[in-house]
């Protein structure tokens, strides 16, 4: 059995204007007003992991492979975008069309809506999609189930921190852990995000906005710690989280504007710094690292 730590790196790929924080100042029907800057971000994120080398000869890791999960909407947009992202060996995965929350659609449209992204996807790079994420980590019971019917072979949308109101809740009590993953029916699994548990208290380690707010050498001591206790981490991020220059929604405020612009001009630094500081790890995709788990 491969006992090497292996640290899972995922994009959720959607832009700025569509995020949940924003929602009230940008209604998907006001997207196609908006400026769209994640094509030119996430190329920024695929530079970034190539600079690491392709073999190993800059750090020796090996080279660094992610899973994107991208909003149908962006694919529509950026057929091109994701062809690269497959095309440079990083897993495509699925984050739905609209980026409206599971529990917020009707059971038909959910159903609807992870059969359009899945076969948009499959299309423009020609193979099989086999892993979704809810927007906002929006999972439920019956969204999860619907997700195995669709035709996925993992869920990537459990986050344990109960102090968000917007995460939903699976049952996972009796789940054959398989390294991080949860093995929930015959050979469909969820990989849940990483999270860091220091007492009774549950802590959210697994990027996007904590990533941005926890200073960097306290942020990758808890990191060491999820790796000491399960060999695998599994990390999240955006790609307008490294685009300090994108449009300010002017009539946001409060805790929603400043949770969503902290730290910007500081995150592409810090996710370079964190690749850079995981001595001995392996970067998987998470279609990697369920085959391998199912192996042994």
């Amino acid at each position: 059995m491969n006992t090497q730590r292996s640290i899972l790196l995922t994009i959720d790929v959607e832009d700025w204007f569509q995020v949940e924080n924003l929602r009230p100042w940008f209604p998907p029907s006001q997207w196609h007003l908006q400026e769209l800057r994640v094509d030119t971000n996430t190329r920024r994120l695929l530079d970034l992991f190539d600079s690491f080398g392709q073999d190993g000869e800059v750090i020796g890791k090996g080279p660094i492979k992610a899973t994107f999960f991208v909003l149908g909407w962006v694919a529509e947009r950026f057929p091109d975008l994701v062809r690269e992202i497959n095309q440079r060996g990083h897993e495509v995965a699925s984050h739905g069309y609209g980026h409206l929350m599971c529990d917020r659609l009707g059971r038909d449209a959910f159903k609807e809506d992870l059969l359009r992204s899945k076969h948009l996807l499959e299309r423009i790079i020609g193979k099989e999609v086999k892993g979704y994420r809810a927007p906002n980590f929006s999972i439920n019971d019956q969204a999860l189930a619907a997700v195995q019917s669709a035709g996925y072979r993992y869920d990537s949308s459990y986050n344990n921190f109960s102090r968000h109101g917007r995460y939903g809740r699976i049952s996972v009590n009796g789940a054959q852990k398989k390294g991080i993953a949860l093995r929930i029916a015959g050979e469909f699994y969820e990989l849940p995000i990483s999270n860091l548990t220091m007492g009774n208290q549950i802590l959210p380690w697994g990027g996007g906005g904590y990533f941005r707010l926890l200073p960097p050498v306290f942020f990758k001591a808890g990191v060491r710690s999820i790796l000491n206790r399960s060999q695998a981490y599994m990390f999240y991020l955006h790609p307008w989280e490294i685009d300090p220059d994108q449009p300010r929604a002017g009539q946001s405020k409060g805790f929603s504007r400043w949770r969503h612009y902290l730290n910007l001009d500081k995150t592409y630094a810090r996710l370079s710094q964190l690749i850079s500081s995981a001595s001995g790890c392996r970067f998987l995709s998470c279609g990697e690292y369920i085959e391998e788990q199912m192996m042994h």
